[in-house]
């Protein structure tokens, strides 16, 4: 049997835009941005970069080739794709391994730099492992032999798509494509349309979690039916902090809608994946509803943060409320013992006891602030909000 291919891949939203500037750093290692030009050059340097190519495929991208006889192709929308051409069936984890580590420790480190300005990542978001699926191209294998192959990468087969030209083996981590007499290009391109939709999922996999972690946050922090004045600020930067990260991440779902309708049309424009989609075509209109459904849930996860900082900030004006008319009391219990002062005494004098008075009336004014403040902070204050039952999702 004899293993032509390994590819990865990935996907994050980007457009034309973001494509001009990768080509410009690929091609010239220049950007138009205040990033540090020798930390450029050490990235780019680490790409082994060779032959560059820009082209047209339904969608503009970027293509090279390195001296690790690794493929990159870049597409406008964020596709990236890597094939490593140069592996074998003895050697296969190593070559996954190869264009693995390519992938996340080169391509990724440089380009993480080159879009490093501009709205942050939310943490949620950041440093989440990823499980890419792998894409195994063999040359007319047979059966037993795909057989041996996915017990040694999977426990079990999920999916199975048989044509003339070519059959599709699925594990879990694991795409074994068997090339009967299709093209090599028409492969990449099924290849590709498999990695946009399953990265789509997959990021909306995420969010739905993300979700579910912020909602249950926010959940423990209504959560406290009485808390204190000292408190409130606490509990308010992070709510503050919670809606920060709704507001990011909710751009970035909205961004989705028009990447998977023009990845959809593209694709049932290709006669080459006719077949291919008469089984799953329906995947597109499927991963529309999901992000139409993520998009609903996530309005009501902004409305809910919305809810608990007004709920708070409501608590808050009360807690400031309660300060003020503390501190009137005081001004007001300093004033009367200076009416009293002048209207028992004849004429100014100096006296020692007249210091000794002053510091007195200090001290309780001093007193009286401090004990107002902790009775203040110490106050409970009730937080009472509409009780749900809680929805499965």
């Amino acid at each position: 049997m004899k293993i032509s291919n390994v590819y990865i891949g990935g996907w994050f939203q980007r457009t034309m835009l973001q494509l001009s500037e990768i080509y410009d750093f690929l091609r010239e290692c220049k950007s138009q941005l205040a990033l540090d030009p020798e930390r450029l050059d050490e990235l780019r340097k680490d790409l082994e970069i060779g032959k560059i190519d820009y082209g047209v495929a339904g969608e503009e991208y970027i293509e090279f080739t390195t001296a690790l006889n690794i493929k990159v192709k870049i597409f406008e929308d964020g596709l990236i794709i890597l094939n490593n051409q140069k592996v074998s069936e003895d050697t296969l984890f190593a070559d996954i391994d190869h264009v693995t580590d390519y992938y996340e420790n080169k391509l990724s480190r440089a380009f993480n730099y080159l879009f490093s300005l501009g709205a942050p990542v939310p943490k949620e978001l950041a440093n989440i492992e990823s499980v890419y699926p792998y894409f195994v191209v063999c040359d007319n294998a047979t059966k037993d032999e795909i057989s041996e192959l996915l017990s040694r990468t999977e426990k079990q087969k999920y999916f199975e798509f048989n044509n003339d030209k070519y059959d599709v083996i699925r594990g879990d981590k694991y795409y074994f494509v068997n090339n009967k007499k299709q093209s090599f290009d028409n492969i990449e391109r099924y290849i590709e349309e498999q990695v946009f939709i399953r990265e789509f999922k997959g990021q909306l996999h995420r969010y739905l979690n993300i979700h579910r972690i912020i909602w249950e946050k926010i959940d423990v922090v209504k959560e406290n039916a009485n808390v204190k004045g000292s408190e409130i600020v606490k509990f308010t930067s992070k709510l503050e902090g919670y809606a920060k990260t709704i507001n990011l991440i909710d751009g970035r779902i909205n961004q989705m809608s028009t990447y998977i309708s023009t990845r959809e049309k593209i694709a049932k424009s290709d006669q080459e994946l006719s077949e291919f989609l008469a089984i799953s075509g329906y995947r597109y209109e499927t991963l529309k509803d999901t992000l139409d459904y993520i998009k609903s849930l996530w309005n009501m996860t902004k409305n809910y943060v919305s809810s608990a900082q007004k709920l708070f900030e409501g608590i808050k004006q009360d807690v400031t409320s309660s300060s003020v008319n503390s501190l009137t009391i005081v001004t007001s219990m300093s004033a009367g013992a200076s009416i009293i002062s002048l209207l028992t005494e004849t004429k100014p004098e100096f006296t020692v006891f007249g210091v000794l008075y002053f510091f007195i009336l200090a001290f309780i004014g001093w007193g009286s602030t401090k004990l107002l403040s902790t009775i203040s902070s110490n106050r409970k204050y009730e937080v009472s909000d509409v009780e749900f039952e809680k929805d499965i999702k």
